[in-house]
């Protein structure tokens, strides 16, 4: 299609092309080159639009009319020109569609943060805050599936990270470039230094995802576990978690504290 339009354009001209010159010609292929990368935003078809449009230029509207032989410097230019406009136009509307990607994504994500932060602040049941993040985290990170649990869910293949890295072991894990790992993704879910739970994901396979989204899937899980934790301590104040003097907070009910080390458990202090 990319390379159609010019070629069709330049054969509508054919009837005037004798009185036409050839500079006007070459104008009309121009918005042609220009239509087509607007309306696609990718290089590809914009660079096949242009030398579409130079090769229907030297052959239908240049003499000797019908060959790809050119006998006029100027023509020469003009076709060259057409190739150079319609790559710069190309990349011109690459950068934009880009550009016009990443607000859309970002106002998304925002709108995806919104709605659980209005949960949590309405005073909602934790259930149903937790089920709201959960049902934005797999459309926000592109997931198969995605569970919520207080208990610890063994040791997972990777994990995010309260900076919003993504982990595999002991190495960082580019997901923008290398997309989710295959296996399951652990989200813990913290707030006041507590560890309250874990959102367990299972990305689909190559799912790409930017570190905005990564650190917004960190907060969408301080949403749940300040509601969480609002809910464990009412009634008491554990020292430790909520900044009283006594320095080791004392476990909720069903909530034990982390232990030192790189194991993590359910409802206990962050290490």
């Amino acid at each position: 299609m990319a390379a159609a339009a010019p070629l069709a354009v330049a054969a509508a001209l054919t009837p005037w092309r004798s009185t036409l010159d050839t500079a006007d010609s070459a104008l009309v292929l121009v918005v042609v080159v220009v239509a087509v990368a607007s309306g696609t935003g990718r290089r590809t078809p914009a660079a096949l639009a242009a030398v579409s449009a130079a090769l229907s230029f030297d052959f239908l509207l240049t003499r000797p009319y019908e060959s790809l032989r050119i006998v006029r410097h100027q023509d020469l230019v003009t076709e060259i020109l057409l190739v150079v406009v319609g790559l710069a136009v190309g990349e011109l509307a690459a950068r934009g569609r880009r550009h016009r990607t990443v607000a859309e994504a970002g106002e998304e994500t925002l709108s995806r943060l919104h709605s659980v932060t209005e949960l949590a602040a309405s005073g909602r049941e934790p259930h149903e805050v937790v089920e709201a993040a959960r049902l934005e985290l797999s459309g926000l990170l592109g997931l198969r599936s995605c569970s919520f649990t207080r208990h610890d869910p063994g040791r997972l293949p990777a994990r995010i990270t309260a900076a919003g890295e993504l982990m595999v072991g002991n190495e960082r894990w580019s997901g923008a470039r290398l997309g989710l790992p295959t296996g399951r993704v652990d989200l813990p879910v913290r707030a006041n230094g507590w560890l309250l739970g874990h959102f367990v994901l299972t990305p689909r396979q190559g799912q790409q995802v930017r570190p905005s989204r990564l650190l917004a899937a960190v907060a969408l899980a301080d949403q749940v576990g300040a509601v969480l934790l609002a809910e464990d301590t009412e009634g008491q104040a554990p020292a430790g978690a909520l900044g009283g003097a006594d320095p080791a907070p004392q476990a909720t009910p069903g909530l034990a504290p982390d232990p030192p080390g790189p194991a993590r458990s359910p409802g206990g202090p962050h290490a």
